[in-house]
């Protein structure tokens, strides 16, 4: 029987790469009709990582072997080029193309005949996929890199959606909207309302000062939820991801010049017509109740993991992040105001259902510091598992870029770099105490205004 990978993005083509490497029967069901569906929908969107960082190792090797030529690894790609470059020709791919299955949503992940309770005998049955379309496949294994993209945090403070925010449809979107491209016309000349305060939203707010210089009328109103700002702009000059440290600093810029009426700290607490196209928002500044109108309300207040389709599997998460529960520490934003990323992989991201794995975003859970390189060495690792390479699987090597967001001034705001209060939406990954010794640093790599490389070692067996 085949293993089952369930998602068709960049991260689970990469699985279904390494399961060819390995001559692993695989089948890969993607929901939308194309590969990266989900990226397709912010592909106007420039990504902070360059190319170097966006390819597979093994899917590299596989598209190689067909002449394709790998783009200029200090480019940074927008989401419709990471698709049209990389993620469709891996799709194509002939060792790949005949196991994807497209506009193939999958609704329920189980043991054949053995529901969550039941326990002998359960490992030696095989996974149950069930499709929309009523389809069962039965599998030996299952990867889900099924990600997060549809299952975004709503616009409420406290986990759940604002008092009439699911009313609104119309006028709510989540994520990140082409408000410059096509969907200028629902926002040109409108009062827009914007919700969160990491890359997301800073992606929103710079489109849409540029579509306020074309479009008068257009006014932004940016809420967050954080008390201090100095730790939302991120890490500046010191990013090793030049694009990324200098997009928080466009946003502060457009702040700081009165491009942009912020609310800061601002939670919601109901969103309701006011009359007419208009709605109004509800919540407290401070201590203050305010209340402000708007046309359109735009949320980036990041995703969580859509558990539903695993309800009869036997998960163990993390109790707050719902990810594995042994990744959980290791990313806890809560702990690591930089996103510590220490090497991981199949044992980490193991669940008490003998071959099961969640690999990518939607292994993060609801922590916001994943990066698409951890996902592919995710990905690498668990196949090798699964294939009983466990030497392979247990040789876990990352290297990522540093951010920068560590300075001293943002230890001080945040209340400590490893230790301190993290900020909601950081995409960081701090230098621990004991790696930045080794590198010479202080603290936990905090300070350093040099762009580095962070590079985790091979982690042996103990």
């Amino acid at each position: 029987m085949p293993v089952a990978v369930i998602g068709g993005g960049p991260v689970g083509l990469a699985a279904a790469a390494h399961l060819h490497a390995y001559q692993q029967p695989f089948v890969v069901f993607e929901a939308g009709s194309e590969a990266g569906a989900a990226v397709r929908e912010w592909g106007h969107v420039r990504t902070f990582s360059p190319w170097r960082y966006m390819v597979d190792g093994a899917a590299k090797s596989l598209l190689e072997s067909t002449g394709w030529s790998s783009p200029d690894e200090d480019h940074l790609p927008t989401g419709h080029e990471l698709i049209d470059q990389y993620v469709t020709p891996l799709s194509m791919h002939p060792a790949l193309r005949p196991h994807v299955r497209y506009n193939s949503r999958v609704t329920s992940v189980g043991r054949k005949d053995f529901d969550k309770v039941r326990t002998k005998g359960r490992d030696q049955q095989p996974f149950e996929i069930r499709l929309e379309s009523g389809e069962t496949i039965e599998a030996r294994a299952v990867i889900d890199a099924s990600g997060t993209w549809r299952k975004p945090n709503p616009a409420g403070s406290g986990g759940v959606g604002a008092a009439g925010e699911n009313s609104h449809g119309d006028r709510i979107a989540y994520g990140i909207p082409d408000v410059a491209g096509r969907e200028r016309a629902r926002y040109a000349g409108q009062r827009i309302f914007v919700v969160g305060s990491g890359h997301s939203a800073f992606n929103v707010i710079l489109d849409l000062i540029a579509l306020a210089d074309e479009a008068p009328g257009t006014r932004i109103l940016w809420a967050m939820r954080r008390d201090n700002l100095a730790s939302v702009w991120g890490g500046g000059a010191s990013d090793a991801l030049e694009a990324r440290g200098e997009l928080g600093q466009r946003a502060k810029r457009a702040v700081e010049a009165g491009r942009i009426r912020v609310l800061t700290p601002y939670r919601i607490r109901s969103i309701a017509n006011r009359g007419g196209d208009a709605l109004s928002i509800a919540g407290v500044l401070g201590d203050d109740d305010v209340s402000v109108d708007a046309d359109q309300v735009i949320v980036c207040t990041g995703f969580r993991p859509d558990l539903e389709m695993l309800r009869e599997v036997r998960l163990s998460l993390d109790p707050w992040l719902e990810c594995p529960t042994a990744l959980g520490p290791l990313i806890d934003p809560n702990e690591h105001s930089c996103g510590t990323v220490r090497p991981h992989g199949a044992r980490e991201l193991a669940h008490p259902e003998k071959d099961f794995y969640v690999v990518g975003m939607k292994s993060y859970g609801r922590a916001p510091t994943f990066l698409l390189a951890t996902g592919y060495e995710q990905a690498r690792s668990v196949v090798a598992m699964l294939a009983g390479d466990v030497a392979a699987a247990e040789r876990v090597e990352l290297v990522l870029p540093e951010t920068g967001v560590c300075s001293t001034d943002l230890a001080a705001a945040a209340g400590g770099c490893c230790g301190g209060p993290a900020p909601e939406e950081a995409n960081a990954c701090c230098v621990d105490d004991a790696v930045a010794k080794a590198e010479g640093k202080s603290g936990c790599g905090c300070g350093t205004s040099e762009p580095a490389l962070l590079q985790i070692g091979v982690r042996s067996k103990t």
